[in-house]
């Protein structure tokens, strides 16, 4: 089949038996992201930019990677770049704005444009599915994805035990980010979980320390009044101790004061 031809018949396809049927080599795709998400087109992503100011997450990056794009600082779109062997992924990487470099020979197949929610279900699908590093850089894009809500599906991910760890301490940290009241009870939640493993649970309370104050303390200060887990009292304390927010110096006085 030729190239034109191959190309023709993966548009006809779901997303994912696209990547499936595509040859070894690179796959390409690129989707719409959501307000708020800036990039250079190489490692560099910027987030929550609404109010003037942006958080800042860096992808981490080897020259080979940077040798991919060029680019501009662009409002998108997301592009990522999966690697496949043998209908595998055995890598994934996400860049936000730029444009593809321009390429020679065999071994690149570009998706062009795909819909932000068949891509977000797509590597959500994968985060959960695949144990090896691809699943856990699969969450990235996903959370970069236009008018899609990803939290509720992250945090399934992070309870389900089948799933690696890491990628499991990927879905907690990026829930810590995620905005909105439920975000924080969903962590609140997966921190009183005992079936849940022990570091994921950590993760969970890191998660709720990068939270608005306004939701983050009260969930640690309740983590110290009521968790059962010392160790997750502990390091609900730890992080309170680093907030500079009055009610923790007032847990911290009660609690001394009983001692």
């Amino acid at each position: 089949m030729t190239p034109l031809l191959l190309a023709l018949a993966l548009l006809q396809q779901p997303l994912e038996r696209r990547i499936a049927a595509a040859p070894d080599g690179t796959v390409r795709l690129s989707f719409a992201a959501r307000p708020g998400v800036c990039g250079d087109g190489r490692g560099s992503v910027s987030m929550n930019c609404d109010d003037g100011g942006c958080g800042h997450y860096t992808v981490s990056v080897n020259r080979r990677d940077r040798d991919e794009v060029e680019y501009d600082c662009d409002p998108g779109p997301v592009r990522v770049s999966l690697r496949v062997a043998s209908g595998h992924i055995t890598s994934v990487r996400t860049y936000v704005g730029g444009r593809w470099r321009a390429t020679t020979g065999d071994g690149v197949t570009d998706l062009g444009t795909v819909g932000a929610r068949e891509a977000t279900a797509y590597f959500l699908a994968l985060a959960a599915k695949d144990s090896g590093s691809s699943a856990e850089h699969a969450i990235f894009p996903a959370i970069l994805a236009d008018s899609v809500t990803v939290w509720p599906d992250l945090l399934r991910i992070a309870r389900n035990e089948r799933i690696s760890r890491r990628t499991r301490r990927q879905a907690v940290f990026w829930l810590g980010q995620a905005a909105g009241e439920a975000a924080t009870k969903g962590l609140t939640e997966l921190v009183d979980d005992r079936a849940t493993d022990r570091d994921v649970r950590e993760q969970a309370v890191f998660a709720l320390s990068q939270r608005p104050h306004d939701e983050g303390v009260p969930a640690l200060i309740r983590i110290v009044r009521e968790n059962p887990d010392p160790e997750l009292r502990k390091k609900a304390l730890f992080w309170l101790g680093q907030s500079d927010d009055p009610r923790a110096l007032t847990l911290f006085e009660e609690l001394l004061t009983k001692h």
